[in-house]
């Protein structure tokens, strides 16, 4: 049996090349959530609502068994 060949993304990984592209990754990374954080504050109330609104639907529902026929329950119900 042979042994699997290793993988170049971990070779790259503990390389000085990879290194040095890991930290620039991070930094990059950091000024890119720094520097839009004010964005996606922004847009956060108008999000919120948004979002929300398939779960506001979901409550909505009513309990399962309970049919109702022109604003009234079923005759089986009463």
């Amino acid at each position: 049996m042979s042994t699997p060949p290793r993988s170049d993304t971990r070779r790259l990984a503990r390389s000085r090349t990879g290194l040095v592209f890991i930290v620039f990754l991070v930094i990059a990374a950091f000024f890119l959530i720094t520097e839009h954080r004010a964005h996606l504050f922004g847009i956060l109330p108008y999000a919120l609502p948004v979002l929300s609104a398939p779960l506001l639907l979901f409550m909505h529902r009513e309990p399962a068994g309970e049919k109702r026929h022109n604003g009234r329950l079923s005759e089986d119900r009463k």
